[in-house]
């Protein structure tokens, strides 16, 4: 149903020229950077700064689902749905400090590479590739596609699935630019317009209710006038027992609530979503992969700092506009029965959803509404970009290349966008479920679906980096008992969905009285407690899985450079471990050519049967000389000198003998290993000799990028402590 104001000429053109500056922005970014390299491409050649990353951090999680879905619980219910905002500022914050050094350290792209490089094998990493995909699709693109769609429903009057296919298009269009260059540089104009018209919506929405008390004293008494409403719509007929909807909550005003809350209790969010919220800010490929980006550590916890501060935001300019949005559209957001919600918004379920549109429509002057339609729009499809990347990434690399081991670059390519268009078919016919979940209320159906997904995924990622004696087994079993046990909840609340108010609720207790938080809190520690047990069980898991992908190995890491400093005079670099894993600097950018020629990998084929592993994975100094080709080619990434790719099940080997001739008799330059190796990794020209990385050049990399100047440390620490303390004030403050 269209609004009553729709967009005028001078709002259309406004439209148009920020689409033209953000195309223009995107190809300059383009243009400079250097995307022929996986950390160019992926990784923005490590050379992001921290604002740079904070701003683009935002931008990728607060896209026009959060304005629907937020502004939209921030209408229905109240303060409650920004305990989420508040929770990722503190969430970001265990990110900075904790994975993101121990994934430095890894050298790893993907979150599926950290479990295989962390646990071995291949079944975690399969799980979790399939799960991210599932849950991509189901929470994430389908529901940016319909939030987007209502945004331009409700401005323009068009058709919801015709505004689906319109925002896909212009996400094609966009796309092109490609590179996470071009995307953070985009998503910081982005940032600051998106907070700046946010900001406008807000402050005139305030005074027009009279400031923050008004919203506190207006938003109480709020409910639609039923008398006038029947009058209006003749054919609308009031059920009683939809009373309950219409009425502002009693603890509307308070974020954490009481134990058996409908939407908030507060023992399920601190011990339920807490910990599934960790898969989306500590493993989820969008966030991390930006966090990677940077220079250093020290930009690294800059940006989730920062980020942190940003997320402040969203409890003002969403939240409080939705209460707001309420406030002056009673009688349309709290529609009376599902007839009148069907007339009102085309969903039977409820029409909190259009609070944060029809706001803008009706209270931005003409302009300002034009710019808060494009930040909207391209806010969503720079989401849709990040969401298509990351989803082809992993079914590409993670699942199709096992699969088939045999497969070309071109093949890849191919099958990733087919793989897009398949997601986006997939997502569409999703929609009209998202409509109808959780009353209507958008947000609330993601965390809900998220919540009977996640949490074994955050307890094996947790344990994985916390606990060294964790191990595959007791990961995989602790995962698979509550990946099945949180399947076969979200199974049952699809098959005994919530019925409108017009009808009786007969579904079952264990449906209808226990909130998804609860069920949280179940899979998170029965998840964790079968990993714990059985991992005690059986073997520990190898040194090599975990001298790299552990906090452990870091800290053992550190304390052993504090005592290589300590031993002067003495050649420390004589005999130095080569951490294959740490490399994250030019080591890190032929992986991405290997990737990109992965179906010839299985024709490098060991040449020396009786090649012996180093005791302790040590490699000397001068032997690394002559394997430096092969280091600097392709398996810079790898934990196991020895056996390559040893998860991928592929098996290259080093060794010690060259009576094949594989380096050319001694002649590293005109070998036939090197000339496959270059044919492999896509290279034009012979190696110079400035892409030889030694041992010594390799920690040096890994040490610069782990360094912290004692400055730069306390004032992060500093900022690591106001930002909690914000946090957690805010979260009191707001629930008392």
């Amino acid at each position: 149903m269209a609004t009553a104001v729709t967009m005028e000429v001078a709002d259309i053109t406004i439209v148009v020229i920020y689409f033209i500056l953000v195309l223009v922005i995107g190809f300059l970014a383009m243009w400079k950077a250097n995307r022929s390299t996986v950390s160019g491409y992926f990784l923005a050649g490590r050379s992001m700064n921290w604002a740079a990353i904070g701003a683009s951090l935002f931008v990728s999680n607060i896209g026009s689902e959060h304005f629907i879905g937020l502004a939209g619980s921030g209408a229905a219910s109240g303060f409650s749905v920004a305990a989420w905002e508040l929770n990722a500022l503190l969430l970001l914050q265990l990110l900075g400090w904790v994975f993101i050094p121990v994934y430095i350290q890894s050298g790893v792209y993907t979150m599926p590479e950290y479990l295989s490089k962390r646990y071995g094998g291949s079944r975690l990493k399969v799980y979790f590739a399939v799960l991210s995909l599932v849950l991509y699709i189901f929470t994430k693109l389908s529901v940016d596609l319909y939030a987007g769609a209502l945004f331009i429903q409700e401005s323009l009057g068009w058709n919801l699935y015709l505004s689906i296919i319109l925002l896909i298009a212009m996400t094609a269009l966009l796309t092109v630019t490609g590179g996470l260059v071009a995307v953070i540089y985009t998503d910081t104009v982005q940032a600051f317009l998106m907070i700046a018209g946010a900001l406008c919506l807000t402050g005139i929405s305030l005074f027009k209710v009279g400031g923050l008390e008004g919203v506190r004293t207006k938003y109480m008494q709020a409910f639609p006038d039923i008398n006038t409403i029947l009058l209006s719509s003749p054919n609308v007929t009031y059920y009683n027992s939809c009373d309950h909807h219409l009425h502002p909550k009693p603890d509307a005003l308070k974020i954490l609530r009481g134990p058996r809350d409908p939407d908030l209790p507060w023992p399920g969010f601190l011990l339920g979503q807490t910990p599934a919220s960790i898969w989306y800010w500590c493993t989820d490929q969008v966030i991390v992969q930006r966090v990677l980006a940077a220079k250093n550590i020290a930009h690294a916890k800059g940006s989730t700092i920062m980020a942190g501060f940003l997320k402040i935001l969203p409890m003002f300019i969403i939240v409080i506009p939705g209460m707001i949005s309420r406030i002056l559209f009673a009688d349309e957001l709290m529609c009376i029965s599902p007839e009148h919600c069907m007339e009102v918004c085309g969903s039977a379920a409820g029409c909190s959803n259009v609070a944060y549109p029809r706001l803008v429509m009706a209270v931005m002057p003409v302009g300002l509404r034009g710019l808060m339609m494009a930040v909207m729009i391209a806010a969503l499809m720079s989401d849709l970009d990040s969401i298509f990347n990351s989803a082809s990434t992993i079914f590409t690399l993670d699942i199709y290349k096992m699969l088939r081991k045999q497969v070309s670059s071109r093949e890849l390519v191919i099958v990733g966008r087919l793989f897009v268009v398949f997601m986006v078919i997939i997502s569409i016919a999703w929609v009209p479920v998202i409509i109808e979940m959780q009353g209507g209320q958008m947000f609330y159906y993601i965390q809900e679906v998220s919540d009977y997904l996640t949490p074994p995924i955050a307890a094996l990622f947790l344990l994985g980096v916390l606990w060294h004696r964790c191990n595959e087994t007791g990961a995989f079993w602790g995962g698979m008992v509550g990946f099945s046990l949180g399947a076969l909840r979200l199974v049952l609340a699809f098959v005994y969905r919530e019925p409108h108010c017009s009808q009786p609720d007969e579904r079952p207790s264990f449906i209808k009285d226990v909130h998804f938080m609860y069920v949280a809190v179940i899979l998170f520690w029965v998840s964790a407690l079968v990993t714990v047990v059985v991992s005690l069980c059986t073997p520990p898991p190898r040194k090599d899985q975990i001298r790299t992908t552990t906090l452990w190995g870091l800290n053992k890491r550190k304390k052993l450079k504090q005592q290589e400093k300590e031993k002067t005079g003495e050649d420390i670099n004589a005999l130095k471990p080569l951490n294959h894993a740490v490399l994250n600097g030019n080591s890190l950018l032929c992986k991405e050519n290997c990737q990109d020629h992965p179906n010839k990998h299985n024709g490098i084929k060991a040449s020396h049967k009786n090649a012996q592993p180093s005791n302790g994975h040590a490699i000397t100094a001068s032997n690394m000389e002559t394997h430096c080709p092969i280091q600097n080619s392709c398996h810079s990434q790898f934990s196991d000198p020895i056996m390559v790719e040893e998860g991928e099940g592929r098996g290259v080997r080093d060794g010690e003998e060259e009576e094949e001739g594989c380096f050319g008799g001694g002649g590293v330059e005109g070998g036939r290993c090197v000339k496959a190796l270059e044919w492999f990794c896509g290279f034009q020209e012979k190696p110079s000799k400035a892409q030889v990385i030694t041992v010594q050049e390799q920690e040096k990399i890994v040490d610069e990028l782990l360094h912290e100047p004692p400055r730069t440390r306390i004032i992060l620490n500093t900022g690591l402590v106001v930002i909690c303390s914000v946090g957690i004030f805010l979260f009191i403050y707001f629930s008392l």
